[in-house]
């Protein structure tokens, strides 16, 4: 452990002992002590263990897809936390994340999509991230393409998540949507407003789609 980690957890220590309960004291703010930090000085395994424990189980050919979903779920509650989230870059896994967008199984494709929709709503580092790495085109075209009409709709709160006060993200969405969505309109990522509008064609066009499947 880091001497950063160390004085942490000895901050920490001293605010709680008894010594330091003092009135005045009492009425001042505590550090948190990271979760992370006392895993590490507990033995256990870290978060970023946990995500690369959670995507090696992903892809591996021997666990079924019961447990695969299992471990799907399990990288998700992880990068709910910003700093996980923004971990993924340093541990190399955007790539595997995104690789499996074209999953032949629907649940893992939802899954994936599950994930990508949580490291980016309201994470601009993530935002730049999916945009970098060329996953805003292959969520798009899931969005209005795949044959499963859930993925279409997970797909659809994605590219909501990623344009949202981001403009070249935005940009991307509208360049990789049919016209008949997106119309001449000109959209703008800091515009709530304008952004729904483009969200809300996008579900109105696949809900369009399902009732011709229905027919």
């Amino acid at each position: 452990m880091n001497n950063a980690g160390l004085n942490e957890i000895l901050k920490w220590s001293i605010e709680n002992s008894d010594a330091s309960r003092t009135e005045d004291a009492a009425q001042q703010p505590r550090s948190q002590l990271n979760p992370e930090l006392l895993a590490q000085l507990m033995g256990g395994p870290s978060d970023a263990d946990r995500m690369n424990e959670a995507m090696a189980a992903i892809y591996h050919p021997e666990v079924d897809l019961e447990n695969k979903l299992i471990a799907w779920d399990n990288f998700e509650q992880l990068v709910e936390n910003l700093d996980n989230a923004n971990n993924m870059e340093t541990l190399g896994l955007w790539m595997p994340l995104i690789g499996k967008l074209d999953d032949e199984e629907k649940e893992v494709r939802n899954m994936a999509l599950w994930c990508l929709g949580t490291a980016v709503q309201n994470n601009i580092k993530c935002q730049e991230r999916a945009l970098a790495i060329g996953a805003i085109p292959r969520v798009a075209k899931l969005s209005h393409q795949d044959p499963d009409h859930g993925v279409r709709k997970k797909a659809t709160r994605v590219l909501s998540s990623t344009s949202r006060n981001y403009q070249p993200a935005l940009d991307e969405t509208v360049k990789h949507l049919p016209s008949e969505i997106t119309g001449n309109e000109k959209y703008d990522a800091g515009d709530m407003e304008s952004v729904d509008k483009l969200i809300q064609a996008l579900r109105d066009y696949n809900a369009k789609a399902a009732q011709s499947t229905n027919a």
